[in-house]
């Protein structure tokens, strides 16, 4: 059984209502192999290391007013989001950092910097294509502006959730062979442009069986997440409730928790930074499959609120058909 690990720790806090800045995006473009030091050159300022008493982290800037994306369990520690950290620039200066809001369901996070000279990255929207450069930026175990370089592995990849250990899915990640290690959380990862595709957010420990599998939350949705959170301090979500029965052909049984271990990069091994276990990553292999054969959770990171769905009801042997209008979800 494999056991996908968190690469830092976390936070969150009550936002306040601001002005929304703008990231920085990018055209599509063709993949392009690039020039590994051109591209840490150009994204090395927008790069950060985020720290607090129980771990440290990676950010990416979002904006040149202080704006930093970083990940929601980067910024935690054990069940709460912390208030404060600490915020190293890529010239060296440490400066606070306030943790405006946080998403859970998509383990993204914003922190606010008071600065305004800084470098915002570029985001690219579109996916990155398979066997395109990837080129990893952050900071694991603590060795700030750290760069490690790959490829695109995989797209549409999962982590299960539990939800007896409250753990959330991750669904729709990036695969990259570019190392990805405890403290990398967070952090950027880059095509041969110097555009982020993705932020770091896990990986498959090597005592797993794995060599370099990592995992990344797509540039798209950490767009439209942190957008959400900047201009409402919340992210709007909703996702259709399922439950797979037992022997049911989608159930999965969630992993058992391992112990915890903290630090610089926690949450390595296997295991959520707060000592909570993370389920093994679920592999696909094959092509996207059509959408009447899709789990429910592949479907997460697609809907929004308002969309109107169709619903399939299987009631003593008879099908029934209903359509219903998806609202957003209380609870994140």
């Amino acid at each position: 059984m494999l056991a996908a690990a968190l690469t830092g720790c976390t936070l969150g806090q009550e936002p306040q209502a601001r002005s929304t800045p703008a990231p920085v995006l990018a055209p599509s473009a063709q993949a392009a192999t690039g020039n590994i030091p051109e591209v840490v050159q150009k994204v090395e300022p927008s790069v950060v290391t985020v720290a607090h008493d129980q771990g440290t982290g990676s950010g990416v800037i979002w904006s040149k007013g202080g704006v930093v994306v970083t990940n929601n369990h980067v910024v935690r520690a054990g069940d709460q989001v912390v208030e404060r950290v600490e915020v190293a620039l890529f010239d060296g200066r440490r400066v606070p950092g306030t943790v405006r809001a946080t998403d859970p369901s998509t383990d993204l996070a914003v922190v606010q910097v008071d600065r305004k000279d800084l470098k915002p990255a570029t985001f690219q929207r579109a996916l990155p294509q398979v066997g395109e450069l990837a080129v990893a930026v952050g900071s694991p175990l603590g060795f700030e502006n750290t760069v490690a370089a790959g490829i695109i592995s995989g797209l549409h990849r999962e982590i299960p959730g539990s939800a007896q250990q409250g753990i959330r899915s991750l669904v729709d990640l990036i695969q990259t062979d570019a190392p990805i290690s405890p403290g990398n959380s967070g952090g950027a990862l880059l095509n041969g442009r110097g555009q982020v595709v993705g932020i770091s957010v896990a990986y498959i420990p090597p005592e797993q069986g794995a060599v370099s599998i990592g995992f990344a939350i797509p540039a798209a949705t950490a767009v439209d997440v942190v957008g959400d959170l900047l201009r409402t301090g919340r992210a709007t979500h909703a996702p259709p409730r399922h439950r797979a029965r037992p022997g049911h052909p989608r159930g999965r049984r969630p992993a058992r928790p391992g112990p915890g271990r903290r630090g610089p990069g926690h949450g390595g091994g296997g295991r959520h930074p707060g000592g909570q276990g993370r389920p093994p990553a679920r592999r696909r292999h094959r092509p996207p499959r059509r959408q009447a054969d899709r789990h429910v959770e592949d479907l997460f990171g697609e809907l929004r609120q308002g969309d109107r769905v169709t619903l399939t009801l299987i009631r003593d042997g008879r099908e029934q058909q209903r359509t219903a209008t998806l609202a957003d979800n209380p609870n994140g």
